[in-house]
């Protein structure tokens, strides 16, 4: 059966709608924005800031695309929470699912990881799990506390092998918002 013009646009119509709606929807749900540049992290949902944490640290390396492990660097990208880790050495640790597909397409492209790699990252990527941790990108990336170290090295300098770092008092303001999943954009 052949639908007239006037139908087709009319499906095409519903389905973006639908599309439209989906997206609103999912625009709702509380993420984090981590700025590198001002050193905060925005809690956020959908576009609207409902709490900011500054005074955060980053890499020794700076922000930036990771080329290896042990470069220093937090690496921007999308990525999500893939594990909480709540008995850790620095009080809570926020596993980010670092590297992202992105992060192995770079890398594979530039001779840094092997197809292998490339295709493990990319199927924990699509089937939402935590990506290989043990690669030469390195792993290990996510938010964490102090635990018991020294709050004032924290607040002179950024310090982190990779990892975004804030006090303990921080750490356990932010737990309240985070959840597994829930989508932590570095910039």
């Amino acid at each position: 059966m052949l639908l007239s013009v006037e139908s087709m646009l009319r499906i095409c119509l519903l389905i973006f709608c639908s599309l439209l709606a989906g997206v609103a929807a999912a625009g709702d749900d509380m993420w984090l924005l981590v700025d590198t540049t001002a050193l905060r992290i925005e809690v956020k949902k959908g576009e609207q800031t409902v709490d900011t944490i500054p005074d955060i640290a980053i890499g020794r390396g700076g922000a930036g695309y990771k080329t290896h492990r042990g470069d220093d660097i937090t690496p921007y990208g999308d990525y999500r929470i893939g594990w909480v880790g709540e008995r850790s050495n620095f009080r809570r640790f926020f596993g980010l699912t670092y590297p992202n597909a992105q992060d192995a397409r770079t890398a594979l492209i530039k001779g840094i990881i092997s197809k292998d790699t490339y295709e493990r990252i990319v199927a924990a990527s699509e089937n939402h799990q935590i990506p290989p941790q043990n690669t030469p990108l390195g792993g290990q990336i996510g938010i964490h506390g102090l635990g018991a170290a020294d709050e004032k090295i924290h607040r002179s300098m950024n310090w982190t092998h990779g990892c975004i770092a804030m006090t303990n008092t921080q750490i356990d303001h932010l737990s309240r918002y985070v959840e597994p999943g829930m989508v932590v954009k570095i910039k």
